[in-house]
């Protein structure tokens, strides 16, 4: 079921009439949980992550619980490989319902003159570049069946030592913002949703000393997100 970024054929299990969804960042936490929910809900899902492993994990998952899913271990980061995805996703279903933008990149904490020049450089790449070029690529897909883009928004702008995270962040938010109000009349509908504290690995790198059990599940956190979009 898994698919290189040589072989755009997506051969797995087809949700024919079915409601599509693709998730970027689709491996861990929030993404991953969202993936799973979705595809229980009978969504078919395009989980994209750069994490073969991780993906092979989500998938099992999805099977347990009745779900289908299709599997694309790419980097957002290479236009190739989106152009290839979106070119499938098109030619296979005609559209997308739904996408899930978890996809996101965590500089180490660090003093703002002192971030590492490559990782500010991944940081731009993932939280900002890569949502713009990915918005350019599924807009089509989610205009063609009434479709919804979903962001979350984690607000660390002007917060001490998140210099890269915290200004690529806000940066992919405010391109997000202008993108909603640019489609309130034609779509698709951008939603930004804002997640509660989850015991995630992103999470754990910025509050390593952090009581994980008094944070949101993030199972808990996805099902609050998707009774929100379905209101």
């Amino acid at each position: 079921m898994t698919q290189t970024d040589q072989d755009p054929a997506l051969q797995s299990a087809t949700a024919q009439g079915g409601k599509i969804a693709i998730v970027t960042g689709a491996s861990r936490g929030l993404g991953a949980s969202m993936a799973r929910l979705l595809a229980a809900r009978g969504h078919h899902v395009v989980a994209v992550a750069r994490t073969v492993g991780a993906l092979e994990e989500l998938d099992d998952r999805i099977r347990a619980v009745g779900g289908a899913a299709t599997l694309a271990p790419m980097d957002i980061t290479q236009p190739a490989a989106m152009i290839q995805l979106a070119k499938a996703v098109l030619e296979r279903w005609g559209g997308c319902d739904l996408w899930v933008h978890a996809a996101i990149h965590a500089a180490p904490l660090s003093p703002a003159p002192h971030v590492d020049p490559k990782d500010m450089e991944r940081s731009v790449a993932v939280n900002l570049l890569a949502s713009h070029g990915l918005a350019v690529l599924f807009e089509p897909l989610l205009r063609a069946r009434a479709g919804t883009a979903l962001f979350f928004d984690d607000p660390r702008g002007g917060q001490p030592f998140f210099g890269a995270y915290g200004a690529t962040k806000a940066a992919q938010i405010a391109f997000a913002r202008s993108w909603q109000e640019e489609n309130r009349r034609l779509g698709p509908k951008v939603v930004i949703a804002a997640p509660q504290p989850m015991p995630t690995a992103l999470r754990a790198r910025f509050y390593p000393g952090e009581d994980r059990a008094a944070l949101t599940p993030c199972v808990a956190e996805a099902e609050r997100i998707l009774a929100e979009l379905a209101d």
